[in-house]
């Protein structure tokens, strides 16, 4: 549009007159660029340094390709790598990038979905094939060949029937299952990198060119569409970084932690095992036993300081009881079920249901509060097959639950007490913690008014405590949200084990009531925390953590007695004795092997300390002492090494 402008004088010109786009940044600033322009010429308008790295925008919160227009009075953010949205659009690229170069080399390839997720990508494929790691050089060096051609990737809006007409006759057929799956109304997009074309909804980099630092990593088998009623399609796993160096590290990582894999420590320390009779319920052996019971000595001297009483509920109970607090509406494909008396019952998926059965069994005055009922329940939940995983992923696990009752009053302190116990055994492990505040899911029960109570009372605890944290919407439980405590390792992993859920619904389903001090029933506040999680998962945690050199208070066996021959047994067997009756874990080696075989078994076994006998020691009632890290001790009074070891275990410093 133009228009007729005056210069004076009875002079005019024509001026045209461009219309604008506003749109309001992350920071609350507001530009304007002319209407029409993509996304990534705005950036390029903003800062040439930002725009160079750059990788995909939010546009109202929706992760949006750079090649989409500006839209006026959005909000708009620019992401790059830095951003876990940017690098899932690098990865979710690289996954394309792989399906590009597969096709180039297998022809026959049936291609399922290809997502970014958490630390990379993977697809999953149909073909006679069978995929192993030594594929993986010919693939990434078709895949460095794309990204060396800096092939654009340009997204094609296209109608229902054209998409089927195309996989159909590529006979694709995981495609057309998607799309026919598709509501009609379902705008679908493909994405066009070169030769090759994907059912994809995006968003993606620019270029191929933007995958610059990839690998692949392994090749394992997955049910499609996770069940498995369906055929098992070959996932190909990989990662992309946008440095080679950030690759290297993460690449060194996953190294060290293949050497940490607490599957092969369980395998190698005979702490657990898991079999064919009983998948994904582990089976724990004597030393495996040891580990536990410490960790859970651990665990029931910090509740009972912290004024927590043990309960115990059943593991079975009947189905009514869970359609009454909402579990069999919200969690039923998670669980297990039998009929008793020709009556359904359900194996518990989580403990609160019997620890509100506990609180009602009397009659509660205000005065009687907080209540903290703390209860190790041993919960069943169903997994399937293919995300089974050691102790991380099991069908079955020891909760370490805790259900408490409270004032409305008493919320923000008892929360609080809560997070110090938390810090407190995090610390006796050495694991640093960062806090995620969970908001309310689309699933959720209750009124508006008692979520933002819930969410306002966390948050603002949180924020008391000066604990870092970040916001994950929509990810609370259905009955109230919750602060989620994610764990790092020493190699730099995080697991969530923790969590802390604020529950005002619980008790009006079950109609749980206090006395108050006007002799009227009131409702009280629930709190579900748990701050392991699972025992099983957090030993896997720390077996991993610790490479299976647990520290002295941990260790299945705490000192090795090692006879040099037969004739130093019985003082070996002597010592031992003595230190057993000090509430000391020992073993004697009593093979025929050379001391120095002995020795190295007992550094496998990652035993904390070795003591070798011989005559000297015999004549001088001495030991030669061996710690695992630090070799060679010299020689030492018995009495005196008994003592070290007594201290290190009662304090748990070692």
């Amino acid at each position: 549009m133009s228009k007729l402008s005056s210069l004076g004088d009875g002079a005019f010109f024509i001026k045209e007159d461009f219309s604008m786009a506003e749109v309001i940044l992350k920071d609350g600033s507001k530009k304007t660029f002319p209407d029409g322009i993509s996304l990534r010429e705005a950036v390029k308008q903003l800062s040439n340094s930002l725009a160079k790295k750059v990788l995909v925008a939010k546009v109202n919160g929706i992760v949006t390709d750079l090649c989409e227009p500006v839209v006026d009075g959005t909000t708009v953010e620019f992401l790059t790598f830095e951003a876990q949205e940017g690098k899932d659009t690098l990865r979710h690229t690289a996954s394309h990038v792989m399906a590009q170069a597969i096709s180039h080399l297998y022809p026959d390839v049936k291609f399922a979905i290809g997502p970014a997720i958490e630390q990379g990508f993977y697809y999953d494929l149909d073909t006679e094939h069978r995929f192993t790691q030594e594929d993986f050089a010919a693939i990434e060096k078709e895949m460095a060949r794309i990204v060396k051609e800096n092939q654009p990737i340009e997204k094609i809006v296209v109608s229902r029937e054209e998409a089927l007409q195309r996989y159909r006759a590529a006979h694709q057929d995981y495609k057309v299952e998607l799309i026919e799956d598709l509501p009609e109304e379902e705008v679908i997009s493909l994405y066009r990198q070169g030769d090759f074309v994907d059912l994809c909804a995006g968003p993606h980099c620019e270029t191929t060119g933007s995958v610059k630092a990839f690998k692949l990593l392994t090749v394992a088998g997955a049910y499609w569409r996770g069940d498995e009623k369906n055929k098992m399609l070959q996932r190909i796993y990989g990662t992309a970084f946008e440095k080679k160096s950030d690759l290297d590290a993460y690449v060194k990582m996953r190294e060290e932690a293949e050497k940490r894999d607490h599957r092969k420590l369980g395998k190698q320390l005979d702490l657990f095992s898991f079999h064919e009779e009983g998948p994904g319920f582990p089976f724990f052996h004597a030393k495996g036993m040891v580990v536990r019971n410490c960790l859970l000595d651990f665990w029931r001297e910090l509740h009972k300081a912290a004024g927590y009483d043990e309960i115990m509920t059943p593991t079975i109970l009947n189905r009514q009881l869970w359609e009454q607090s909402g579990h069999w509406d919200h969690y039923r494909d998670n669980m297990y079920f039998t009929t008793i008396d020709e009556q359904p019952y359900a194996i518990k998926p989580m403990n609160c249901p019997g620890g509100i059965l506990v609180y009602k069994s009397n009659v509660h005055s205000y005065r009687d509060f907080p209540i903290r009922a703390a209860e190790l329940g041993l919960v069943h939940r169903h997994e399937l097959h293919g995300a089974l995983h050691g102790l991380f992923r099991v069908r079955c696990f020891t909760q370490d639950d805790a259900h408490l009752f409270m004032l409305p009053s008493q919320m923000k302190k008892e929360i609080s007490g809560i997070m110090d116990l938390f810090d407190t055994a995090y610390k006796q492990f050495g694991l640093e913690y960062h806090v995620e505040l969970s908001t309310r899911p689309e699933d959720s029960m209750g009124s508006d008014e008692i979520w933002e109570l819930a969410t306002r009372t966390l948050h603002e605890v949180i924020e008391e405590k000066k604990i870092p944290y970040v916001i994950n919407e929509g990810d609370g439980a259905f009955y109230g949200p919750k602060l989620d405590f994610h764990l790092k390792d020493c190699i730099g992993r995080t697991w969530q084990c923790g969590t802390i859920q604020l529950d005002m619904l619980m008790p009006e389903r079950f109609d749980v009531t206090y006395v108050g001090e006007d002799g009227q029933k009131h409702r009280p506040v629930m709190v579900h925390r748990a701050c392991f999680g699972s025992i099983e998962r957090f030993l896997g945690i720390i077996t991993e953590n610790y490479a299976g050199a647990f520290p002295v208070w941990l260790a299945p066996v705490q000192i090795k007695f090692l006879p040099i021959s037969d004739k130093h047994l019985a003082y070996a067997k002597e010592l031992a004795q003595q230190f057993k009756q000090a509430g000391l874990r020992v073993e004697v080696d009593t093979s025929n092997e050379k001391i120095g075989y002995k020795i190295r078994k007992a550094q496998m076994e990652k035993t904390p300390y070795m003591a070798v006998v011989g005559d000297k020691e015999m004549a001088d009632h001495t030991i030669a002492v061996r710690e695992r890290s630090q070799g060679d001790m010299g020689v030492k009074p018995a009495d005196e090494v008994l003592a070290l070891i007594k201290e290190l275990a009662v304090t748990r410093k070692g």
